[in-house]
This record gives structure tokens, sequence and C-alpha cells, in this order.
């Protein structure tokens, strides 16, 4: 499917799942003026709630989920609650947190596609409509990895691990919460 054959459809469902109320304002006026129907959400419960609210013909067809949602909620839950209800539902992750281990698990929960923040409309759209991974796609050696992203990409494998929870996971690494609080606020990409 094209972006063109998504603009000949008005009544796409598309839900989405972020607590930043300012970007997710934001994200649903520009999928609105693409002709989609917009439905909102902070967290995991609210997405049951709304799909126990709903006719299986109104189930979403679409859904944008952050990562990481406030209070510790997880968005790997949150995708995989929307691929067990709907297998056929298009899910697309997004994150200011991006590691190699939470991508690996989106993709084995149901998401279709993983992108990292900043991500604008069109990225998303692009990644709804590619179902087929790309063989052609260049395969680079990694750079030295440096300490700081072995240390970044361990991180990220524990958040992903104890299900974005702080505490646990600073415990797992055997660090305060508050040190591992302020690494992951220095290396957050807005």
């Amino acid at each position: 499917m094209t972006t063109d054959d998504f603009a000949a459809d008005s009544d796409r469902l598309l839900l989405i799942v972020e607590d930043d109320d300012a970007f997710a304002r934001t994200l649903s006026r520009s999928f609105e003026r693409r002709g989609y129907q917009v439905l909102r959400a902070t967290s995991v419960e609210q997405v049951q709630k709304l799909l126990a609210d709903r006719g299986p013909e109104e189930v979403p067809e679409y859904a944008v989920v952050d990562l990481k949602l406030a209070g510790g909620g997880s968005g790997l839950a949150c995708v995989q609650t929307l691929h067990e209800h709907d297998a056929e539902m298009v899910i697309v992750v997004l994150t200011g947190y991006a590691s190699i281990a939470t991508a690996v698990e989106a993709i084995k929960l149901g998401a279709r596609h993983y992108l990292a923040k900043p991500a604008n409309t069109d990225d998303i759209e692009a990644a709804f409509s590619r179902a087929q991974g790309d063989a052609e796609v260049e395969v680079t050696e990694r750079a030295t990895t440096s300490i700081k992203t072995l240390e970044w990409e361990h991180i990220h494998e524990t958040l992903a691990a104890t299900d974005f929870n702080i505490s646990e996971t600073a415990r797992r690494l055997g660090m305060h919460r508050r040190t591992l609080a302020r690494k992951l606020e220095k290396q957050r990409v807005k």
C-alpha cells in the first residue's frame, strides 16, 4: 500500500498511545489531516478499556505506541495487548529510548516497525505500509564500541527485562535508582 492508497481511504482508525500530551495532540492533528480517525490513550489500562468498550468492527487498524509510558508503563505490554486483541493491527513503536533489545522485543510481540524519535507523520505512515523486510539494506560494520555504548545497551536490555521498572532495573544493575534515572535522562533522544 502506498501513501496515495492511504489518502484514498478516509475510514482508517488509528490509536495513538502516548503520555506526552503535546506530542500526542500534534501527532493526532497531523494524522487527522491525512484522513485518519484518531483515538488516544496514555496507558495499557486505557488501551484495554478502549478495546473492551468497542465492538469488533470498531477496532483500530493502526496503532502508534510510545515505548515508555508515564508511571513506569511499558509500550511493550501495550504492543502485546494490541496484538493479542487483533493480530492484523499494524503497530509502530516510537521511542526516545531506542535500543536493540527493545526493538527486537517489540517486533517479537507484534509491532510492524520500530522508530526512534524524532519521527514524523511521513515516517510513521511509511512504516505502516512496510510489511516486508528489506534484504537490500546495507550491512555495515559496527564501529568500535565504546564503554558508554556497551553500558547504554546493557541498561536497555535490563530495562526491557524488567518491563521498564526503574527501581528493579537499578537493583539488577547494582546502582542507585537516582543514578539510573540521571543516566536515562542524559541519553534520552528528544
